[in-house]
């Protein structure tokens, strides 16, 4: 082999090895994003779960009117509100929750994905 040959071949090797890091390095990067967006989605719909409990229970007659609900209502709210801002986030996954994953196949259901 000429010393060229010799230098192409490390550079090629290198360049091989490099981007197969970067596309490990990248799908790692990717894989955290959408797990990340997940929660971020789920966290999303327990605080709106809480502040329409909470709204519930300010509404009822025991406790209509009660300051400090009506101050835990409304810190509930704007969090909620606040947590909207990452909403671009959170809906990257949510073409995988309507039952079907990128590649067209579909997801198994809740329960059977619990089981194991």
């Amino acid at each position: 082999m000429s010393r060229l040959e010799i230098i192409l071949t490390a550079i090629l090797t290198f360049s091989l090895l490099l981007n197969v890091g970067l596309m490990l390095y990248a799908r790692g990067v990717i894989v955290r994003l959408l797990s990340v967006s997940e929660e971020l989605g789920d966290l999303q719909q327990m605080i709106n779960s809480f502040a329409v409990h909470l709204k519930s229970v300010y509404e009822l007659e025991m406790f209509y009117g009660d300051e400090t609900l009506a101050s835990l209502l409304e810190h509930a709210a704007s969090f909620n509100e606040y947590l909207g801002t990452f909403e671009y986030i959170y809906s990257l996954t949510e073409v995988e929750e309507q039952g079907e994953t990128p590649d067209g196949d579909t997801e198994p259901e809740e329960d059977e994905e619990e089981a194991e």
